[in-house]
C-alpha cells in the first residue's frame, strides 16, 4: 500500500532544463508541481471532504442530544438502524478517507515534492559556470538547495493539511449555523473579519522576517562552512579567535532577526486568544439565548457549543499553518535567489560535438577582461599546430590562466575567437569541448570519494587493470597500496577527505597526474602540474609528463622554467599580450623577458619581483 503511493510521482521525471527558469515565487513553485497535478487535485478533493465530515459529525451529536429527550426503548425502536450507520460511518468509512488523505500527503507528496525540487535545484546548478561558483559561498549555495525543498514541502502541506481543510471547515461551519438559525451566524462572521485581519497584519509582517531570518542562517552557513574549509590557515595563523568574532557577528544578526519573527507571533497569540473567547461567548451565548426563548433546541445549543469549541481549538492551529505556510514562503523565496538563477554561459541553439581530427588550436583577436575592461588578455593572436608543445611563462595576473579558462569556455570570450580544428568552441557542446581536453592544475584538490573513484573521474568506464596502470604512470600506485582511511578502508578503496585532505599535496597531485593519464585526451593543459611535488618524485615522474604529451597538443603553465625549457615553443606573456615566443635557446639569445627570468631563477622556479 505504502509503496503504491509512494510511487504515483517520480520525481526523476523528464522535464524541460530551462535556462532562465521562473524568478517569481509562484511560478516557480506552479514550474515544479506540474508532475504533481493530477495527485494535487484528488488530495484537495479528500482534504474538503473530510473537513465536511467532522461538520457532518458534529451536526449529528446534536441531533442525538435532541434524540436523547425521549424514552430510551422508544428512541431505540424508531432510530436503530440510524445510529448503526452512524456507527459504520464513524468506525470505517470516516478513518478510511482520513487514512486515504494521509497517504496523499505524506506517502505522495511530500517525500516527492522534496525530491524532485532537491533533484532540479542541484542539476540547475551544476549547469552554472565555473564564474558563478565563484561569486558565491559554496556553503551558502549548498544551504539554499538543502532547505529549499523542505520548506516548499512545509508550504504544500499546510495548503492541504491546513488552508483547504480550515476554509471547508469554516464554510460547513456556517452553513451548518445557518440551518440550526441565520442569526447564529452574526458573532460567526463579526469573528471572522476580526481573525481574518488579524491573518492579515500576521502574515504582512510574516515573509519579510521570515526571509530576512532566512537569509542570516545562509550567512552563518556560508561563514562557518568557509572557516572549516580553510581550517589549515585558521589554525597556522592562529585566527581561532577571529574566525569566532566572525562567525559570531553572522549569529547574533540571526538571533535579532529570530527577536523579530517571535514578536509577530507573541502578538499574534495575545490578540487569537481573545477573538476565541469573543467566539464562544458570541456563538454560544446567543444559543442559549435562542433556546431560553424557545427558538433552538437542546440540540442546536449543543452542536453550536461543539462547533465553536472546535473552531476556538483550530484556530491557533490555523494561524500557525498560515505563519507556517508564509514563513517557508520566505524560505524558498530565499532560495530561489540561487536556484532561479539564470544560466548566462550555455550552448547555443544548435551546438554540436566537437569533432576532434588533429588537434589544431587557433586563437583569433582574443580579448577578455572580465567585464572591468582591463586585465585578462588583449588582442591575443595564436596558432598552436596539431601535436606542439606549448610551453607559458609570465608574472601573476600576464593572463596565462585567463587563456586556459577561456580554451575550456569556463568563460565567454568578450572579443575574438577560439578555433580547434577550425571549429568556434562558442558553437559546440560544453560537454564535448571538455571531454576533449585534460588538465592537471596547480590546486589538486580531490573528491571526497575514494582513491579509485576519483582517478575514475577521468573516464568512468575504464577497468580496474587501467586504472591501475594510469596510477602506476602517475607514481602514485606504490603510495595508494598503503593507504588506510578511519573507517577501515584500504588501498584504492580509501576515501582521501573532502578536496584530498587527507593526502599530501604530492600524493594528491599524482592521482590528479592519474586521472588525466586515465583520461587521454588529445589536447592536454598543465598549470603547474609538478608544483606540489618533490625534487626527487618530480625527476621520476618527467618521464610520464612527457609520455603524456606525446601525440598531444599540449600548453604547460610553468613558473619552474625548467620544466618546459624543452617544449617546441615557449610564449612569454606581459599584461594580457604575448610579449615573446620561441624555442628556449632562440628565447635565450634575444636577451629579453625571458632571458632576465631565466638568469634571476631560484631553484628552478621563476622569481617574478626580481624580474620587475
Amino acid at each position: 500500500m505504502f509503496r503504491y503511493f509512494e510511487n504515483l510521482v517520480d520525481p526523476y521525471c523528464d522535464y524541460p532544463e530551462l535556462d532562465r527558469p521562473p524568478n517569481r515565487l509562484w511560478p516557480f513553485m506552479r514550474d515544479y508541481a506540474k508532475p504533481f497535478k493530477k495527485v494535487m487535485i484528488w488530495t484537495t478533493i479528500v482534504s474538503v471532504i473530510v473537513a465536511m465530515n467532522e461538520i457532518i459529525l458534529i451536526y449529528y451529536m446534536g441531533r442525538v442530544v435532541d434524540l436523547l429527550g425521549g424514552e430510551p426503548a422508544q428512541i431505540w425502536a424508531n432510530h436503530s438502524t440510524e445510529f448503526i450507520l452512524l456507527a459504520v460511518f464513524i468506525l470505517l468509512i470516516r478513518p478510511s478517507l482520513h487514512v486515504f488523505d494521509v497517504l496523499l500527503l505524506n506517502n505522495a507528496i511530500l517525500p516527492n515534492f522534496g525530491t524532485l525540487i532537491r533533484w532540479r535545484a542541484h542539476k540547475h546548478v551544476l549547469r552554472q559556470s565555473v564564474g558563478w561558483f565563484e561569486n558565491d559561498f559554496a556553503g551558502r549555495i549548498a544551504n539554499r538547495i538543502m532547505q529549499t525543498p523542505p520548506a516548499a514541502g512545509e508550504v504544500v502541506f499546510q495548503v492541504f493539511d491546513a488552508i483547504s481543510y480550515a476554509l471547508a471547515y469554516l464554510i460547513g461551519a456556517a452553513v451548518l449555523l445557518w440551518l440550526a438559525d441565520p442569526r447564529l451566524m452574526l458573532p460567526l462572521l463579526v469573528w471572522f473579519a476580526l481573525y481574518a485581519a488579524l491573518i492579515r497584519w500576521t502574515v504582512k509582517r510574516v515573509g519579510p522576517a521570515s526571509k530576512a531570518a532566512s537569509d542570516a542562517r545562509s550567512t552563518v552557513t556560508g561563514r562557518v562552512v568557509d572557516g572549516y574549509s580553510n581550517i589549515h590557515s585558521v589554525k597556522m595563523f592562529a585566527h581561532h579567535d577571529q574566525e569566532l568574532a566572525y562567525a559570531k557577528d553572522a549569529i547574533e544578526q540571526t538571533r535579532r532577526t529570530f527577536f523579530k519573527e517571535m514578536r509577530i507571533f507573541t502578538t499574534m497569540d495575545m490578540v487569537l486568544v481573545f477573538l476565541n473567547g469573543l467566539l464562544i461567548v458570541g456563538v454560544v451565548g446567543w444559543a442559549i439565548y435562542l433556546w431560553m426563548g424557545g427558538l433552538a433546541t437542546v440540540g442546536v445549543v449543543a452542536a453550536a457549543s461543539a462547533l465553536t469549541l472546535r473552531l476556538s481549538a483550530m484556530t491557533g492551529w490555523i494561524m500557525w499553518a498560515l505563519t507556517s505556510f508564509f514563513r517557508q514562503l520566505g524560505v524558498v523565496a530565499e532560495g530561489m535567489e540561487t536556484i532561479a538563477q539564470p544560466i548566462d554561459l550555455t550552448d547555443h541553439i544548435g551546438s554540436k560535438a566537437l569533432k576532434m581530427a588533429d588537434g589544431r588550436i587557433e586563437l583569433q583577436n582574443l580579448s577578455h577582461h572580465y567585464g572591468r575592461g582591463a586585465g585578462g588578455l588583449d588582442q591575443i593572436n595564436l596558432t598552436i599546430e596539431p601535436g606542439e608543445k606549448i610551453g607559458l611563462i609570465g608574472r601573476s595576473g600576464a593572463g596565462k590562466s585567463t587563456l586556459v579558462k577561456l580554451l575550456l569556455r569556463f568563460y565567454d570570450v568578450e572579443t575574438g575567437r577560439i578555433l580547434i580544428d577550425g571549429q568556434d568552441i562558442s558553437h559546440v557542446t560544453q560537454d564535448s569541448l571538455r571531454q576533449n581536453i585534460g588538465m592537471v592544475q596547480q590546486d589538486s584538490s580531490l573528491l571526497h570519494r575514494s582513491v579509485r573513484d576519483n582517478i575514475l573521474y577521468g573516464r568512468p568506464d575504464a577497468t580496474q587493470e587501467q586504472v591501475i596502470a594510469a596510477a602506476r604512470q602517475a607514481e602514485a600506485h606504490d603510495f595508494i597500496g598503503d593507504l588506510v582511511d578511519p573507517q577501515g578502508r584500504k588501498g584504492y578503496e580509501a576515501h582521501v577527505g573532502e578536496r584530498g585532505v587527507k593526502l599530501s599535496g604530492g600524493q594528491r597531485q599524482r592521482v590528479t597526474l592519474a586521472r588525466v593519464i586515465l583520461k587521454d585526451a588529445p589536447i592536454l593543459l598543465l598549470d603547474e602540474a609538478t608544483s606540489a611535488l618533490d625534487s626527487e618524485v618530480e625527476a621520476a615522474i618527467q618521464g610520464t609528463l612527457y609520455g603524456m604529451m606525446e601525440g598531444k597538443t599540449v600548453i604547460a603553465i610553468a613558473h619552474r622554467l625548467s620544466t618546459i625549457a624543452q617544449m617546441d615553443r615557449i610564449l612569454v606573456m606581459d599584461q594580457g599580450r604575448i610579449v615573446e615566443e620561441g624555442s628556449h635557446d632562440a628565447l635565450l639569445a634575444q636577451n629579453g623577458l625571458y632571458a632576465q627570468f631565466w638568469a634571476r631563477q631560484s631553484g628552478g622556479f621563476l622569481n617574478a619581483e626580481a624580474a620587475e
